[in-house]
């Protein structure tokens, strides 16, 4: 599993709000949405991480 790292983010309030509703419809964290929505912006504009073993 890929190592994590920790970093601050500042969001807009009523984002945050849509985003917790978003998570929570999907049953996941807010930070799993999250990540979520960043790998799925990455892969649409074929920027996904390499995997390691690549």
């Amino acid at each position: 599993m890929a190592k994590k790292k920790a970093f601050a983010l500042r969001i807009n309030e009523e984002m945050l709000k849509s985003i917790e509703k978003w998570a929570a419809d999907e049953f996941r964290s807010t930070n799993g949405q999250i990540e979520w929505m960043l790998m799925q912006a990455l892969k649409d504009a074929k920027r996904e991480p390499k995997n390691k073993d690549e």
